[in-house]
């Protein structure tokens, strides 16, 4: 069994992305800019806001954080959105999800410029990834998809079997799973809440990209010997091991389904690292002008 590092691949690609940073310096061209909406006090939210900026600092990104209430009304959430799309010092940002009940979601997400819009929500990102045209695909994808490029993990030809249907992962991942190029070329089975005969159809799995949101839910059982697990899911639950009280755990119970398959990432230092790492190439992408001109 091999882990997958997604630290070590996230730190890899900082790099990366650094040296492309003081060569725009050099060249006399400001650094890329990232900032992000944050509505609430989710603590969640909060820590993935906080090591985004993090991030940004380490790769020499200018980051900004605008903060508002949970209170905030939609009308004036939408009018900070506008404020960001107006801005021609910042390259993209992000409204940071949850958004508190009172306000649409959908409605926040179309109101980003697609221009400016890195985590590939809007909708005409996601039109022109199912196009298989230029297009800043949704964060957590875009690092799964690295993750198995690094790791030299074979794709082609493989039965890639993915746990959940959302917008922000499980639909996009199975349609990148599915492209005609050797990192992907896989044949791909998107199962849900209604699929009959999970367990049947997870054994039949090569790579198993589980983002279901359930903590634990892929079993031993679930998984044939030799599989890939992917394990996207993050969940913070009570620990009496730990000093904080509490640890994070996946949608996979890593200490029995390890024992089995080929390959899995770790929850945390997984495929949660590789989601802001994408975020920032999207950031520079943006920067350069490199998908929308």
């Amino acid at each position: 069994m091999n882990i997958i590092d997604g630290k070590l691949i996230a730190e890899q690609i900082k790099t990366e992305i650094a040296t492309e940073v003081r060569k725009m310096i050099d060249s006399d061209i400001r650094p890329p800019h990232l900032a992000a909406i944050l509505v609430g006090e989710d603590p969640a939210s909060q820590t993935y806001v906080a090591s985004k900026e993090r991030s940004c600092k380490e790769v020499g990104f200018t980051s900004s954080i605008y903060r508002y209430p949970a209170t905030i009304s939609e009308k004036d959430l939408l009018l900070a959105v506008d404020f960001l799309n107006k801005d021609e010092e910042i390259d993209g940002f992000i409204v940071q999800m949850p958004l508190p009940n009172h306000i649409s979601v959908e409605k926040v997400i179309e109101s980003i410029d697609p221009k400016k819009d890195v985590d590939g929500f809007h909708p005409i990102n996601a039109g022109r990834m199912l196009a298989n045209l230029p297009s800043y695909l949704p964060a957590t994808p875009y690092g799964i998809m690295q993750m198995l490029e690094r790791c030299n993990i074979e794709t082609e030809g493989k039965h890639c079997v993915v746990l959940g249907r959302s917008n922000i992962v499980g639909t996009p991942i199975s349609i990148l799973m599915s492209r005609n190029n050797k990192h992907a070329n896989s044949t791909v089975t998107l199962c849900h809440s209604k699929t009959k005969d999970l367990e049947k159809i997870t054994l039949q799995a090569d790579i198993l990209i589980a983002a279901i949101g359930k903590p634990l839910f892929v079993t031993s059982n679930m998984v044939k010997e030799g599989a890939v697990i992917i394990d996207v899911g993050i969940h913070r639950v009570i620990s009496s091991e730990t000093k904080s009280g509490f640890r994070l755990i996946g949608d996979v119970d890593f200490l029995n389904v390890s024992k089995k398959c080929s390959y899995i990432s770790p929850v945390p230092g997984g495929v949660g690292l590789m989601t802001i790492v994408a975020l920032l190439q999207n950031t520079l992408k943006a920067a350069r002008k490199e998908i929308y001109q």
